[in-house]
């Protein structure tokens, strides 16, 4: 878009889609940076659902972890994406944006605390996660959103199948204990690269309906309802 082409659609809506993604392995199944695939297209989605801007998208976010360096993984610290957030919404606010909206599909507890307290001059920042829409009615196996279970992986054979190798997914249960650390971000999965759940049970049918849930729930909470502040 020309600047004259955003500044008039800015003057109908001054609010701004950020889709925050990450570049981490999720198993090998899925193509690196899988959370960044899936936020990229529901940023399209709902950009073109309500006739909101989206910004480019901020393609690195903060890991999990492992006790080895995987490849292709490209991490950043939690006060790194916090302060480029800051710096970049910063500039938005001074061209007119009074609302960002923080799209993430990772739920990595210090990657969302970098989204979480953002600061602005006066803009409002809302954060979507997308893992906080609750989907375990939809999933088989899996009881909620893990990094490469049955969730991601069936919304990858939703969206981009052609990514995704089934033939190569491994299943990785957690037990209730495993649960509640990977929940605090204190969970350290294996060295080699693993996902967490149960892939094997996606399909390309639950990943369309994730994904239908998905751009619902997002799309009535964020850009529909007011805010609690407002």
């Amino acid at each position: 878009m020309t600047p004259a082409e955003v500044a008039a659609l800015l003057a109908e809506d001054p609010r701004l889609i950020v889709p925050v993604g990450t570049c981490e392995p999720h198993g090998p199944h899925l193509p690196v940076g899988a959370p960044t695939i899936i936020v990229e297209r529901l940023a399209d989605d709902l950009s073109a659902d309500f006739g909101v801007l989206r910004a480019p998208t901020i393609p690195l976010g903060v890991s999990r972890g492992t006790h080895v360096a995987q490849p292709g993984d490209c991490s950043v610290q939690r006060k790194t994406l916090h302060r480029l957030l800051n710096d970049l919404l910063a500039g938005w606010e001074s061209a007119g944006i009074s609302e960002c909206i923080l799209l993430s599909a990772n739920d990595h507890i210090h990657h969302q605390e970098a989204l979480l307290t953002v600061i602005t001059q006066g803009a409002r920042v809302r954060v979507a996660d997308i893992w906080s829409v609750p989907i375990a009615d939809l999933l088989t196996v899996d009881h909620c959103a893990l990094a490469g279970g049955e969730a991601e992986t069936s919304l990858l054979l939703h969206l981009a199948p052609a990514l995704v190798r089934p033939d190569l997914a491994a299943d990785y249960p957690l037990d209730p204990e495993q649960m509640r650390r990977y929940r605090s971000g204190r969970l350290r999965v294996p060295g080699e690269n693993v996902a967490l759940g149960c892939p094997r049970a996606a399909s390309a049918p639950t990943g369309r309906a994730l994904y239908e849930r998905l751009r619902e729930t997002i799309g009535r909470r964020i850009f529909l309802s007011p805010p609690r502040d407002a």
